[in-house]
């Protein structure tokens, strides 16, 4: 490891002190974990534009993954059931849930 120095503001690292004691660490695991976790955020916004780049250069056209519908397992609510009390619901009354 090496040993950084940074300025921080008062108030700031008093914040980063109570948060430490409360979490039974120290103020230079907390700031490595913040960091990491910071770190790992700005990636995935990072990968996040460059997916909506792609997109807005190269949109879905219509039909393109169709194929992958037949082999793909998705949950009930993302073909429009909420639930199976709501595709009950929509049965006729002879039928049983």
């Amino acid at each position: 490891m090496e040993t950084v120095q940074i300025v921080l503001e008062k108030e700031l690292l008093r914040a980063a002190d109570r948060a430490a004691r409360r979490q039974r660490t120290n103020r230079s695991a907390l700031v490595r974990e913040a960091l990491r976790d910071h770190l790992k955020r700005l990636a995935a916004a990072e990968r996040e534009q460059r997916d909506r780049e792609g997109y807005e250069r190269r949109p879905v056209r219509r039909g393109e993954f169709d194929t992958w519908e037949t082999v793909a397992a998705w949950p009930d609510e993302w073909h429009g059931v909420k639930s199976a009390s709501a595709a009950c619901r929509r049965r006729t009354r002879r039928d049983r849930c």
